[in-house]
């Protein structure tokens, strides 16, 4: 379905370590994306554990939505990370936001397991076990939930700041643990078994729905009179989904950032029993799907190592260390230890070069003894986790997987599409870089009529394909080293 006469949009998208405003222009010629504004993330570490800076974050937003006034969009749509929320008392913010990184939530997990076991837990949520998942985080709080009345996820608190509306957008919403997996409503009698005042829950909308114009001094800061704010997948996941341009039934896609995230897109939930085996989470996707995924280390690992080097003095480049990476020979290659990528010690080490030789030295391997070494290492890991959750995915839903889709930064790394068709034996398409602004953008412009009023995910998935060229691995025999467990 082409699309109606072009519209333009705004997309703000902030992820771990970066944000950024991007104008969207959906046409019959398919979708363009500019970058108008970019700018960094960084945590802030007080005496009481590790924050976002949000006030920082929102003051950038504005910044870029100013500088894309000028482009003329008829809306805005945020989308961001999961599972970390602000609490408010009549619209005042109580506190800076903790990170997912914080330390703190391994208490919040003892908390609930002490009222809900964790198989319940998993029966009326249907999510991978994660120990930073919201209602971890919510049963830390204490005496601050009794003061606050609303809490609301990160894209619906800076969507708030925006646009007035106090809402929670269902995609998101569904990474706290609180939503019910059988209806996709608040699960209010799980509150009250945790302690959790369920009053604190805005209202569930939905990718799409209209959520009013910009404030009135938002609207005099950035020139963007009488535009709307409209919700999309408000998951940076969920949006990148939905602007995967997926090949053929039962395509996996692999978002590919900060963390992996692997999984299939379903109208359904997979079996219960099987998934939890498999520690699959079901997400809430766009138009009613589900995502049944799990959450795998990603790019994390590379960028981190990248850091303890240089503060070691060593001034090196993730690209030019890749492509040494994928030219070892493959006598080095199969004698290089089997990393496990998912470890728990490199969720958030002060120096992930230590975390790596600390692990490699407990289970007894040799520490390579050169960067490019251990970065193949790395991807190697990373691939093998892949390709272990597809093999899951597969058994757990009982379809093939002919093809993975790997979008978001991370498909630029050659090296790890290679060796992840090597070891799935499927082909490998790797992009768009841009899925999850063009998921966002792609939302938006079909809530303001851009394909017509029956368009669906096919529709705004034509129009990826159409005007992103994607890059396709093959599988093809080779050496590998050992896979860990």
């Amino acid at each position: 379905m082409a699309p109606t006469p072009a519209v333009a949009v705004a997309a703000v998208d902030l992820g771990a370590s970066s944000g950024r405003v991007v104008v969207g222009r959906v046409s019959s010629d398919g979708v363009e994306l500019e970058e108008v504004h970019r700018f960094a993330n960084e945590p802030v570490r007080l005496p009481d554990g590790l924050h976002w800076d949000l006030l920082g974050l929102f003051r950038e937003v504005l910044v870029g939505l100013r500088a894309a006034a000028p482009h003329q969009p008829a809306s805005v749509g945020v989308d961001s990370w999961a599972v970390d929320y602000g609490l408010l008392r009549d619209g005042r913010l109580l506190g800076a936001p903790y990170t997912y990184r914080d330390a703190r939530t391994a208490r919040g997990v003892a908390a609930v397991h002490a009222r809900v076991g964790a198989g319940e837990l998993y029966a009326r949520n249907g999510l991978q076990h994660l120990d930073f998942n919201t209602v971890f985080q919510l049963a830390t709080e204490g005496p601050l939930l009794e003061v606050a009345d609303t809490a609301l996820l990160v894209p619906d608190l800076l969507g708030h700041w925006l646009g007035g509306a106090r809402v929670a957008e269902r995609t998101n919403a569904s990474t706290t643990g609180l939503l019910g997996l059988a209806d996709g409503t608040w699960d209010r009698e799980l509150c009250a078994r945790l302690g959790l005042p369920d009053r604190i829950l805005p209202d569930l909308v939905d990718p799409g729905d209209r959520l009013g114009p910009l404030l009135p001094h938002v609207a005099d800061a950035t020139g963007l009179d009488g535009v709307a704010l409209v919700a999309v997948g408000s998951h940076d996941t969920a949006s990148a989904v939905a602007g995967t341009p997926l090949s053929a039934d039962g395509a996996a896609y692999l978002s590919l950032g900060t963390w992996g995230l692997v999984g299939v897109e379903t109208t359904t939930p997979a079996p219960l029993e099987a998934a939890r085996a498999a520690n699959l989470t079901h997400e809430r996707g766009v138009d009613g799907t589900f995502r049944v995924l799990r959450n795998v280390m990603g790019t994390w690992i590379l960028s981190r190592l990248l850091d303890a080097w240089r503060r070691r003095g060593h001034d090196l480049d993730l690209t030019d260390l890749l492509a040494a990476a994928a030219a070892l020979p493959d006598r080095v290659v199969a004698d290089l230890p089997a990393l496990d990528v998912d470890d728990p010690s490199f969720t958030a080490p002060d120096d992930m070069a230590d975390a790596v030789a600390t692990w490699l030295s407990v289970h007894d391997e040799p520490v390579p003894s050169e960067p490019a070494e251990t970065v193949r290492m790395v991807c190697e890991g990373l691939a093998a986790a892949y390709a272990r959750v597809l093999s899951d995915l597969a058994r757990v839903t009982g379809r093939e997987v002919p093809v993975v889709h790997v979008v978001g930064g991370g498909s630029r790394n050659a090296l790890v599409c290679d060796l992840l068709a090597a070891r799935a034996g499927v082909p490998v398409v790797a992009g768009p870089v841009e899925a999850t602004a063009l998921g966002n953008v792609l939302v938006q412009a079909r809530a303001l009529g851009a394909f017509g009023a029956d368009a669906g995910l096919a529709d705004l998935r034509s129009a990826v394909a159409a005007s992103h060229p994607l890059r396709t691995h093959h599988p093809t025999p080779g050496t590998t080293p050992r896979t860990p467990g």
